[in-house]
C-alpha cells in the first residue's frame, strides 16, 4: 500500500513540473499579481523590448526536476489591447501553448496577458529572455504572420523531444516560432534539422520508474518519442541558444520584491 501511494503521488507530481495549465488556481492575492505584472511590463519596457520571451513557475522550485527553473515559456509581445469596454491600450500580449482543459494530451494556442499569465504561479519570479532587436522583429512579423499555428503540434506531452515533431510542449512550441523567426520559415521539417544541428537540448533527470509510471497511466506524459537519454527544451536552453549564437541582449530573473538576476 505505502508502494502504491508512493507511485500515485509520483504521477501526480510528474506531469506539473511543465506547468502549461491556462486558469489554475491563484496562490496570491490580485493585488500582488497585479503589481508583479506591473514590474515585468515596467521591465520589460526599460530594455526596449517589443518581443521576449517570458518563463513562469507553476510548482514548487524544490519539487522541479535538476537544472529546470520555470515550467512554462511563451512569447510576450508589445501590443495594442482592446480591454472589454472597447478602450484600446498598450501592452504586453502573451502567446501561449496550453494543454486543453480535460484533455492533458492534447494542446491550444491561447494569447493571454501578464496577469493571466502569472495566475496560477506558485512562486512571482519571472524568467525574461529578451532576443536582440534584430530577431525581436523577426519574433513580432512571424507571429503576426500566424507561424505559432503553423507550427504547432497538438499532440502534447509535458517531456517533449524537441529534435522531432512527434509531441510538442509550450517551450518547443516557443523555441519552433523562435526559429521560424530566425530563420525565416514555418518549414516544421527544416526547423527540426536547425535544432538537431544547433540547439542543445536539457536533459531531463528523473528517475526510470517515475518516467515509466508517468507514460503508462497519465496522459500528457509519453517518453516514445525520446530514446534512452530524455531531454527537452526549456527556458533556460532557449536562453543558452541564444547567447551562444549571439542573439541575445539579455537574459534575467525577476522577483516579486524587484530585484533582477542576470541569467548568463
Amino acid at each position: 500500500m505505502k508502494y502504491f501511494i508512493s507511485c500515485l503521488f509520483m504521477l501526480i507530481c510528474l506531469p506539473a513540473f511543465a506547468g502549461s495549465q491556462a486558469n489554475a488556481k491563484s496562490a496570491y492575492s490580485s493585488e500582488q499579481i497585479v503589481k508583479f505584472s506591473k514590474q515585468i511590463e515596467k521591465y520589460a519596457a526599460s530594455q526596449g523590448a517589443r518581443a521576449f520571451i517570458i518563463g513562469r513557475i507553476g510548482r514548487d522550485p524544490k519539487d522541479l526536476p535538476k537544472g529546470i527553473k520555470f515550467t512554462h515559456t511563451a512569447i510576450a509581445l508589445y501590443s495594442q489591447i482592446t480591454l472589454e469596454d472597447g478602450k484600446k491600450v498598450n501592452g504586453y500580449a502573451i502567446h501561449n501553448l496550453y494543454q486543453r482543459a480535460g484533455k492533458p494530451h492534447k494542446s491550444d494556442l491561447v494569447t493571454d496577458y501578464p496577469v493571466d499569465f502569472f495566475w496560477g504561479a506558485k512562486r512571482l519570479s519571472a524568467g525574461i529572455t529578451i532576443p536582440n532587436a534584430a530577431v525581436q522583429q523577426r519574433l513580432i512579423e512571424a507571429i503576426n504572420n500566424g507561424a505559432g499555428a503553423k507550427v504547432h503540434n497538438p499532440n502534447y506531452s509535458v517531456i517533449s523531444n524537441p529534435m522531432n515533431n512527434q509531441y510538442q510542449n509550450c517551450t518547443e512550441h516557443t523555441l519552433l516560432v523562435l526559429n521560424s523567426a530566425i530563420y525565416q520559415t514555418d518549414d516544421t521539417k527544416r526547423l527540426y534539422a536547425n535544432n538537431n544541428q544547433y540547439f542543445k537540448a536539457q536533459r531531463v533527470r528523473i528517475s526510470p520508474m517515475k518516467l515509466l509510471l508517468g507514460s503508462a497511466f497519465v496522459k500528457g506524459v509519453t517518453t516514445k518519442d525520446h530514446d534512452s537519454t530524455i531531454k527537452t527544451a526549456t527556458f533556460s536552453s532557449i536562453a543558452r541558444y541564444l547567447n551562444d549564437n549571439g542573439l541575445l541582449h539579455k537574459s534575467v530573473t525577476l522577483d516579486i520584491n524587484g530585484k533582477v538576476t542576470n541569467q548568463i
